[in-house]
């Protein structure tokens, strides 16, 4: 717990360099004997105590005063001044005095004293290294060498040019080396954090603002006028300009071998088997991350290759439809073109059968005959007459042959028909002839 310091008159230097000094702790223990209460229901207020004693003794003041115990038989408060001075004062005011409170007969008695810091002694660190059986004195870390702080605020001791709120074991070492020359120190919360592989950027340890450390010392005379330089103090900070504040510490001797030989190469194996596991897990993440990747590029590779294929597919399935599209045009160009021949050979027939008709008169005027589907001429023999007829019906039956086989060769694309169309009349008239030949043989 911090508190602002206005007189820092009593403080004394620790360590200009980080501006750090130790104040003394002014305290004093007050006890107020509580009546016993007669009327149900009826209470006494802390807080209406509390008061009552501030009051007592002004124009003194508490920097701080606070409930540290109460029962139904007294309340004990804790009490802290700036300085020692105003400690006796303030025990000449408080000491065997009373309070008389509203709504009570009987007084409350007052005992004050000055208050004892919970701090071990020369006897206490010089026994439990006697009597401890698995401690060895000519052992550095196992004899009383080590000093244990808590509650030293991280900001503190941290560096100027370092990351702020961190402390260092430089400055560790800076701070507390007054009292002499120093073997070793450490913050476990640094290894820890180190081990751990956690970033120290936005830490502040975990939202810690103090840390604990500890301070081996080469020799036992500087671990004994350290602990007696710290008996009683608090540690203040004197900022640029010139406000003050201090914090409260515990101080203790080291009872677990914390720098001792054996306890640091433990722990340094520890630190290198967590490094290890460190890799290990580095390398397990990367092979993961490698097969995540390789995984993904296959994917990648089949959806493209698949895409490719249906891509082809399509391509092909395309060209095949301007395939059958070219085809029919082509079909079409040649039934049209087909068409156009068999209308040519349709005029041809047309022609033909024209000359057949004109050329049968002719013949049958040479032979002495003339053929006519009018009236009957004189002097004409009738077989004559139906060989002229029969030839006139076989030529018009070629005619419509011949323009029937026209039609169909244009619609169907082939010739065979239109040429079959051009036969027709041909054989019609030899057959004609050859019979007109007979009848007049």
């Amino acid at each position: 717990m911090m508190s602002v310091v206005s007189d820092t008159a009593e403080a004394v230097d620790l360590c200009p360099e980080f501006n750090l000094y130790l104040k003394p702790i002014a305290k004093i223990t007050v006890s107020v004997a509580l009546p016993h209460l007669k009327t149900p229901g009826k209470s006494i207020s802390n807080w209406e105590v509390m008061e009552r004693l501030k009051a007592m003794v002004h124009p003194e003041q508490f920097s701080s005063l606070r409930i540290s115990k109460s029962t139904m038989d007294f309340i004990r408060f804790e009490g802290e001044v700036e300085n020692r001075s105003a400690v006796k004062r303030l025990l000449a005011k408080l000491e065997g005095k009373s309070i008389k409170l509203s709504g009570f007969t009987d007084v409350l008695k007052i005992r004050a004293v000055e208050h004892k810091t919970d701090f071990p002694s020369r006897h206490d660190w010089d026994s439990f290294f006697r009597d401890a059986k698995d401690m060895n004195e000519t052992v550095p870390g196992e004899r009383p060498d080590t000093i244990h702080l808590e509650g030293l605020p991280c900001k503190w001791f941290s560096p100027k040019d370092g990351i702020p709120d961190r402390p260092s074991e430089a400055a560790l070492r800076t701070v507390f080396q007054r009292f002499g020359k120093i073997r070793n120190v450490d913050i476990p919360m640094l290894e820890e954090m180190e081990m751990t592989g956690k970033n120290f950027n936005t830490f502040s340890f975990g939202g810690h603002l103090n840390f604990e450390g500890f301070v081996q010392y080469q020799d036992h005379t500087g671990f004994v006028r350290a602990m007696d330089s710290l008996r009683g103090m608090k540690l203040m900070l004197k900022g640029d300009d010139g406000k003050a504040v201090a914090c409260s510490i515990k101080v203790t001797f080291d009872t677990t071998k914390h720098l001792s030989d054996s306890s640091l190469k433990k722990r340094q194996q520890e630190r290198l088997k967590l490094q290890e596991l460190e890799k290990q897990r580095e390398e397990q993440k990367r092979r993961e991350k490698e097969e995540e990747e390789r995984r993904k590029e296959e994917e990648r590779l089949f959806r493209s290759s698949t895409f490719s294929l249906k891509f082809s597919e399509a391509a092909r399935a395309g060209g095949g439809g301007e395939g059958e599209e070219e085809r029919g045009e082509t079909a079409q160009t040649r039934a049209e073109a087909e068409g156009e021949g068999g209308e040519e050979d349709a005029e041809e027939a047309e022609e033909a059968a024209g000359g057949g008709a004109e050329a049968a008169p002719a013949e049958d005027l040479t032979g002495g005959a003339q053929t006519s589907s009018g009236p009957e001429e004189p002097g004409v023999h009738p077989a004559d007459r139906r060989a002229a007829q029969q030839s006139q019906e076989a030529e018009a039956a070629a005619a419509g042959g011949a323009a029937g086989g026209a039609q169909t060769s244009a619609a169907a694309g082939g010739t065979q028909t239109a040429a079959g169309g051009r036969a027709a009349p041909r054989r019609g008239r030899e057959s004609t002839n050859a019979g007109a030949a007979e009848e007049r043989a």
